[in-house]
């Protein structure tokens, strides 16, 4: 039995355990053994981690040129609106690659192109839903607090007239708008961080995976921040070669999520017994 073994309420043939399972408490040495495993199953499995991650790669470098070549900062937007639509599917078949390698069952590319298809039918694409009206939401607060604090100051273009923000209330804007956005930014992650591996393991609604998830990264909140921290900055370092760090980093977060979700539920039935 792996070391993850109990984390499977899913058979082979799609059958799922009803509700939520039972959660043990999350301890800061499995946010370092998830890493591992996952970096394991990408290494055991690189072409599908690979193949996932090109899609933020390719999307990455399109909205990129876009951008440039248009000189309209609103295709950013569209990534930013994009991204989160498909990316909870990328995270499914990353998590059914890792739960196939645990369970040894058979692996190829129309096995989970399927299982990411029947996802689509299911409660992913609420969401997904929900992800994007609150991304949208803070859009919309986001130009709010943009024109309360600089929608009377003289730029000639808000992508090149840099010194409106060096001013009193362009640094008041830079930091009530960063404050702002690390609030919604948590809100996703609470309501999602352990939503998106419970839909594929269980027969549970969205509603009740994002409170369970919500509830549970509230009640242990340091150590699930310090897994957003870990998640946020090796993102943001992947970002910085051109986007291509992404190929490796995606996959192995993605993998490492499942089993941080796995250990958790090892855990709870280990407190349980």
């Amino acid at each position: 039995m792996s070391e993850t073994q109990l984390s499977a309420a899913r058979s082979e043939n799609g059958e799922r355990a009803h509700g939520a399972p039972a959660m043990g408490d999350v301890k800061p040495g499995m946010l370092g053994q998830a890493l591992k495993l996952g970096l394991r199953d990408f290494v055991r499995k690189p072409m599908y981690g690979i193949g996932f991650g090109l899609f933020y790669v390719i999307g990455g470098w399109l909205m990129a040129w876009l951008t440039v070549a248009s000189g309209q900062s609103y295709w950013l937007t569209f990534a930013a609106i994009g991204f989160p639509l498909l990316g909870p599917f990328a995270a499914v078949g990353l998590y059914e690659v890792s739960l196939r390698l645990e369970r040894g069952w058979e692996i190829n590319w129309p096995l989970i192109a399927g299982v990411v298809w029947r996802q689509s039918k299911r409660q992913l694409p609420s969401i997904c839903a929900i992800i994007i009206i609150v991304f949208l939401f803070w859009f919309f607060l986001a130009h709010m607090i943009f024109a309360l604090f600089l929608g009377l100051a003289p730029m000639t273009n808000v992508s090149s007239s840099f010194e409106i923000y060096t001013t009193t209330n362009g640094i008041t804007m830079l930091l009530v708008g960063s404050i702002v956005g690390f609030l919604f930014a948590l809100l996703l992650y609470m309501i999602t961080v352990l939503s998106l591996p419970l839909l594929l393991d269980r027969e549970i609604d969205f509603v009740t995976a994002m409170i369970t998830s919500f509830a549970y990264v509230q009640n242990h909140f340091v150590v699930m921040l310090m897994w957003a921290a870990i998640v946020a900055g090796v993102t943001f370092l992947a970002l910085l070669p051109g986007f291509l760090g992404l190929l490796i980093c995606l996959p192995v977060l993605g993998h490492g999520s499942w089993h941080l979700y796995a250990l958790i539920k090892a855990a709870g039935v280990q407190e349980e017994g």
